[in-house]
């Protein structure tokens, strides 16, 4: 990349090729994937504009595209939210599936995910309607609800090749926060812990909860015992209580998320599957493992 330009457009999904900016910037654009992933250099003055201009001249593509600058592009620590980005459902949905609960606990979920509600407040109330619910149940969760999103395991395992610190920080529960850390490969693993009596669930979780706030913790602390720039960090999300993480990291991207967490991340992927996030530091297809 030309060290004269400190921004880039990232253009991802499937037909992205550069003829679609032509014209928008003043360097070759740098394929990454062919037909599906490239940048564009731009200098910081034209960077609104030219944002504007290719998200305009991309409508209706299904392409994601955003404004990365250069330096300390790739990131040496990555923090990412659990459900609905790093896996396929929300856990505590598809517990409530169990308990033929769903529809009325996925609807809090759902507010408190956009930010209506106050995530603490949310966590509780919806736990506590789960009071008796066999631990069975968390086992048969996991083993049939729970997936990996696409993606997954090779930004894992690509970022980690490269040097970076990776972990998973979830509003969610231990339960599946020991499991998929595993499955995914990241290092080091937070979350809320359900409380039982040895036969069913009590209705409450172990405190303090694990939020918004929580999460904006584990990256400070991250940062601090990696020694490291928020602007090496990496932070990924989908919902409200992923917001303060995402604002703070060098690189924070919202992921098929709430409107609310879009319109305030750095980036937003809304097309592509987790490789994006590879693109987004730069990395090429040669260089993606397991790609």
């Amino acid at each position: 990349m030309p060290q004269n330009f400190p921004l880039v457009l990232n253009v991802i999904g499937k037909g992205a090729e550069p003829r679609l900016l032509e014209g928008l910037g003043e360097s070759a654009a740098e394929i990454l994937s062919p037909g599906h992933a490239f940048d564009l250099p731009i200098t910081q003055a034209d960077a609104p504009l030219l944002l504007a201009e290719a998200v305009a001249r991309t409508e209706g593509l299904k392409l994601d595209v955003n404004l990365v600058p250069v330096a300390q592009r790739r990131k040496k620590l990555l923090i990412a939210d659990m459900d609905s980005t790093i896996i396929n459902v929300e856990c505590l949905d598809e517990l409530a599936d169990m308990a033929g609960l769903k529809p009325q606990i996925a609807a809090i979920t759902e507010r408190a995910m956009r930010g209506e509600l106050e995530f603490e407040a949310a966590l509780k109330q919806r736990v506590g309607m789960l009071k008796g619910l066999a631990l069975s149940a968390l086992e048969k969760t996991y083993a049939e609800r729970v997936r990996l999103n696409p993606g997954a395991r090779s930004l894992l395992a690509t970022m980690r090749a490269n040097g970076a610190h990776t972990m998973l920080v979830s509003g969610g529960f231990t339960y599946f926060t020991r499991r998929v850390p595993e499955a995914a490969g990241f290092h080091a693993e937070r979350g809320n812990m359900l409380l039982d009596d040895g036969a069913g669930l009590t209705g409450e979780n172990d405190m303090p909860i694990l939020g918004r706030a929580a999460k904006l913790e584990a990256l400070e602390q991250a940062v601090t015992a990696q020694g490291l720039d928020f602007a090496e960090t990496l932070a990924v999300g989908d919902g409200a209580n992923d917001l303060a993480m995402i604002q703070r990291a060098g690189l924070g991207v919202a992921y098929h998320a709430k409107p609310l967490v879009a319109a305030a991340a750095g980036a937003a992927v809304n097309h592509n599957d987790l490789t994006a996030l590879l693109y987004l530091q730069g990395y090429r297809d040669a260089e993606i493992v397991g790609g």
